[in-house]
């Protein structure tokens, strides 16, 4: 079992930046990989980040590449998202999540058996 909790969205002026937590608890944190996803209002989730167990290897989505960066910290048990240059159209619930099932630099959310309760993260224009 793993328990997700996300933290850090709030309203920012486009061109800003912030940084989401997850902090995981339960099973082994440096064992399974973690992705970022995000669901906009009326809008399909789509996935985001994803890193691997060691932190060694990144994936991103092209919408966000060279703004987000995804990284963690394992003695934490923390997965980040740094945000950067913020588009109004990142306005979104954003989750964390736990893929305990083994692959490792997956973009489907099928892929990942545990989740966070989402924070909301809203880019004003």
């Amino acid at each position: 079992q793993v328990q997700l909790v996300e933290s850090g969205g709030e309203l920012v002026q486009a061109g800003g930046s912030l940084r989401l937590s997850c902090a995981a608890s339960g099973r082994t944190f440096s064992s399974y990989a973690m992705g970022w996803f995000r669901q906009a209002p009326g809008k399909e989730r789509e996935f985001v980040a994803v890193i691997t167990r060691s932190g060694t290897n990144t994936y991103y989505t092209e919408s966000v590449r060279g703004r987000f960066t995804i990284s963690r910290d394992n003695a934490r048990n923390t997965v980040y998202l740094q945000m950067n240059s913020l588009k109004p159209d990142d306005t979104a619930v954003y989750y964390c999540a736990a893929n305990t099932l083994g692959a490792t630099l997956a973009v489907q959310g099928s892929a990942y058996d545990y989740w966070g309760q989402g924070t909301q993260v809203t880019v004003s224009s």
